[in-house]
């Protein structure tokens, strides 16, 4: 019987994710049906388990109930996009085997960010165009102002995850030389390896001059920076987020912001879009970026390269590089 596959993904962002060389391997792999054209989200047909041999996914997928995945058929489903619990519940892996295609891509794309908003704030970048922009004076736009080297600092990482190791690996490319992390869960090896000390979270935020979060978004994460550890970081410091909002206490993080004690660069927010009369605006000592860390054409295509590899390995063999296994599933964001 020929394998088959169903495509629940806009048109546009299948061509977004998929070079078409990339797209042409899942046709010469198995019979490719694509979810009907529109503009909204894209369902999961109810007999998908019944007809189709593995399901792919992404951003523009529709919600379902796990029923619809249920079938004789089906025994693969592979996610595009980065966070795979809001579309997949838990009890899916009770029929089927999941694998993840988004996370793992995205991740240098996040840490280039993360550390693009690391230099921008330290080298007061904002400061610098808001002033020519506005006012076209030189002075205005702050010739003269000093701005701070990233090798001098001292740099905390919140999280170790793909994306923490790969700031990690930058930043000390760059120059820095103290390197801190809060990981529970990760090896002294790997810690080694990026010239990171593993620290408690208490020890990270008092003793660094740049804090990145890059844990994922847990039951145990949340709220994980709160108004107490806020008040650990010291003044001045920069506190980069392009993780999740949930990990950080948006009302105590704008409180320190807002009395200008720390600095940040954000890419996550509580609330997405950002309402307009959000009190983030107008802050001189914030960059804002609207949740687009991982968003750079090469992220993609590696995107649509991952999940058209699981899909062929699974088909010829069963085996997979990604796949996202009960235990797994628990801890990712």
């Amino acid at each position: 019987m020929t394998p088959r596959i169903y495509v629940a993904v806009q048109p546009q962002e299948f061509d977004l994710l998929f070079e078409p060389e990339v797209a042409a391997r899942l046709r010469d792999a198995a019979e490719v049906d694509f979810a009907p054209s529109g503009t909204g989200k894209v369902p999961v047909p109810p007999g998908v388990g019944q007809d189709y041999d593995v399901l792919i996914t992404s951003w523009s997928t529709a919600p379902f109930e796990p029923e619809t995945l249920r079938g004789d058929r089906l025994r693969l489903a592979v996610h595009c996009a980065g966070s795979i619990r809001g579309l997949y519940p838990r009890q899916v892996l009770e029929d089927i085997r999941l694998a993840q295609g988004g996370a793992g891509a995205m991740a240098t794309a996040v840490a280039e960010m993360a550390l693009t908003l690391t230099l921008a704030v330290l080298r007061n970048l904002h400061i610098h165009d808001r002033g020519l922009q506005a006012t076209h004076d030189w002075q205005a736009g702050g010739h003269g102002m000093l701005g701070q080297a990233l090798h001098a600092r001292r740099v905390g990482i919140v999280g170790l995850s793909r994306v923490g190791a790969d700031y990690a690996r930058m930043v000390r490319g760059v120059g820095a030389q103290h390197l801190t992390a809060f990981d529970p869960y990760v090896s002294p090896e790997l810690a080694d390896e990026l010239g990171v000390e593993l620290l408690p979270l208490e020890q990270v935020l008092a003793g660094s001059d740049v804090i990145s979060v890059t844990a994922p978004a847990t039951p145990e994460t949340a709220g994980m920076l709160g108004p107490a550890e806020l008040a650990r970081i010291p003044d001045g410091a920069v506190l980069v987020n392009t993780a999740r909002s949930a990990i950080v206490d948006e009302a105590a993080l704008l409180a320190e912001l807002s009395s200008g004690r720390l600095r940040a660069g954000l890419d996550v927010f509580d609330t997405e879009p950002l309402p307009s009369d959000s009190a983030f605006f107008g802050l001189e000592n914030v960059i804002l970026t609207p949740h687009v860390a991982g968003g750079t054409r090469e992220a993609r295509w590696t995107q649509g390269r991952v999940v058209a590899g699981e899909v062929s390995r699974f088909l010829d063999d069963g085996t997979l590089e990604h796949e996202v296994t009960a235990e797994r599933y628990d801890r990712l964001a």
